[in-house]
């Protein structure tokens, strides 16, 4: 072999060695640089929802956002810490003189603060403002018979009217749910299983607020079907390890799969019941001559479990 191809190899090798090596070695992101973009320093606002921007930094998991009021020399009190896993963030901030500044995370180290920017929120009307909504997140399927909805506060506002639809509010006539509330919680029991828009308006004795996003959460209570097994066969004289193997069932998208002692009842250890995402499973315990039962059900993504299979019992040889 060439030189050149033996130097070209040995290099690709190294490449694969050090990826690996990130694979399991998180790197430190100490001596990483953040870089911020918005809101620039001194920017002032007439809206009370503040978007803030960054660049994303290598080897970062997450972002902790901190604003304090007015600054961090003297702060009068910490506004927000959170994080956050994107490059960026808006909130809600009422009228004042503020200060942030950005991190970045991951699990064994951080960089660096930002310098402090300032800006300042400038009091108005709330007719040009709008609420953030919080929970739940927007595209949840769920099989809960109870929701709670919950949004942000808005400066200037003494109620929100929530309003919850089918059709993407074409007629507000014919809403499934449309009520004003002093606080920023309730909870929605959905009367069927389907997809469900919701938005949220401030308001108070003299203004309506622009209505927030609509967000949707889609209600699922209907279990899958009765998992089918396959093999082995009921009764069946087996050697370890043992392929328990069933149908897959549409709608599952996980199985919870039962081994049992020869009560056909008690758990045969403490591994059981199992999650798993196949339709197979290799099952290595037993001793000679000791009968084992099994059985599987279908979950679907809302959480919903169906019926188990029928119990089958296997001889380990």
């Amino acid at each position: 072999m060439k030189r050149l191809d033996l130097t070209l190899l040995l290099f690709c090798m190294i490449c694969l060695v050090i990826l690996s090596c990130k694979d399991f070695i998180e790197p430190s992101i100490t001596k990483r640089q953040i870089t911020v973009e918005a809101p620039s320093d001194g920017f002032k606002t007439p809206l009370y929802k503040v978007n803030f921007w960054w660049e994303e930094v290598e080897d970062a998991l997450k972002y902790r956002l901190q604003i304090t009021n007015p600054g961090f020399t003297q702060p009068d009190r910490l506004v927000l810490d959170t994080l956050v896993a994107g490059n960026k963030f808006s909130v809600n901030v009422d009228p004042g003189k503020y200060q942030w500044r950005l991190r970045a995370e991951n699990g064994s180290s951080a960089t660096a603060y930002s310098a402090p920017r300032s800006f300042e929120v400038l009091q108005s009307s709330i007719k040009g403002q709008s609420v953030e909504l919080i929970q739940p997140a927007n595209g949840l399927l769920t099989n809960s018979s109870r929701l709670n909805l919950s949004w942000g506060t808005l400066y200037g506002a003494t109620q929100y009217r929530v309003q919850i639809d089918t059709n993407n509010f074409i007629s507000e006539s014919s809403l499934v749910f449309n009520q004003a509330f002093p606080g920023t919680t309730i909870t929605f029991t959905p009367p069927r299983d389907q997809v469900y828009q919701w938005r949220v308006r401030a308001e108070n004795d003299t203004a309506q607020a622009r209505w927030s996003a609509i967000n949707q959460f889609t209600v699922d209570r209907i279990p899958p079907q009765r998992v089918k097994a396959l093999s082995p066969s009921d009764n069946a004289s087996v050697t370890k390890p043992v392929t328990l193997q069933w149908e897959k069932t549409n709608g599952a998208t996980r199985y919870q799969l039962y081994v049992m002692k020869a009560d056909s009842v008690t758990n045969y250890n403490d591994t059981f019941p199992v999650i798993t995402t196949d339709n197979i499973y290799n099952f290595q315990s037993g001793n000679s001559n000791e009968r084992i039962y099994w059985k599987v059900a279908a979950i679907d993504a809302a959480g919903n479990v169906g019926v188990a299979s029928a119990a089958r019992s296997f001889i380990v040889r």
